[in-house]
């Protein structure tokens, strides 16, 4: 059996006859650790005691949608999810990708494909990383080292504090995604997370004034109103 075969794989979807459907296939080709959620409660509750490697999200649920359902898993797990909706348009698709989930499969879909973008994804989230050292990366005119924690700009150095250092971390480990609030308090502050959320954006404001040319109308670190923070990286070194 494929390795990635092994990993524990979470359906979330309140109509049981698919749910069995999907859950049918998935063993049909080799996975066996399958968790099965009807409604936003049971899943939560399933990601924070069994702690599943994936999620395939139905976006309609009868106490919710995926979408809040995803917001909420990111408070506390960074596991990849695929949404699977008969919910196909556009601006659905957008809101999906960007609250951070891997893959977007529209109803009515092949089993097959669904198993095929389920494989990829496996494999690239959880294949072992050859790593040496952290990443050097380039925004405008500033690069930022990762390793040494140091922003080079215009000749001039800027030490990251421990805290400024974890942040831009977790923003550069999800670049181009948004990044929730509550993600980042708690890759910092840890469980304990609630209530940071104002000094979560006076470490942004400084972070800011460190990375970007113009920190009041930032170009690279961006607010996403309601949500989060998403880095936007144009060149890795």
């Amino acid at each position: 059996m494929e390795e990635w075969k092994q990993k524990k794989v979470l359906i979330v979807e309140d109509e049981l006859e698919i749910r069995n459907m999907i859950d049918g296939f998935l063993r049909k080709e080799g996975f066996s650790r399958i968790f099965h959620a009807g409604s936003c409660k049971e899943a939560l509750v399933i990601c924070a005691s069994d702690k599943p490697d994936v999620a395939i999200l139905d976006v309609m649920l009868p106490d919710g949608d995926g979408f809040g359902l995803l917001t909420s898993i990111r408070r506390f797990s960074q596991i990849p999810v695929i949404f699977l909706s008969a919910r196909g348009e556009d601006e659905d698709r957008l809101l999906g990708l960007g609250l951070g989930a891997d893959d977007y499969i529209v109803k009515p879909f092949l089993p097959r494909e669904l198993v095929l973008r389920l494989l990829v994804i496996l494999r690239r989230v959880y294949a072992p990383l050859q790593i040496d050292r952290l990443p050097v990366f380039q925004l405008g005119n500033s690069t930022i080292d990762l390793e040494a924690a140091i922003v080079t700009r215009d000749h001039y150095e800027y030490a990251l504090t421990a805290k400024e250092h974890a942040l831009l971390r977790k923003l550069y480990e999800n670049r181009g995604r948004i990044v929730t609030s509550d993600a980042l308090c708690q890759s910092v502050w840890g469980d304990d997370y609630y209530g940071y959320e104002n000094t979560l954006m006076v470490h942004m404001r400084r972070i800011r004034e460190k990375i970007e040319p113009c920190p009041s109308t930032p170009e690279y670190l961006l607010t996403v109103r309601g949500l989060g923070y998403k880095l936007l990286v144009k060149e890795e070194l």
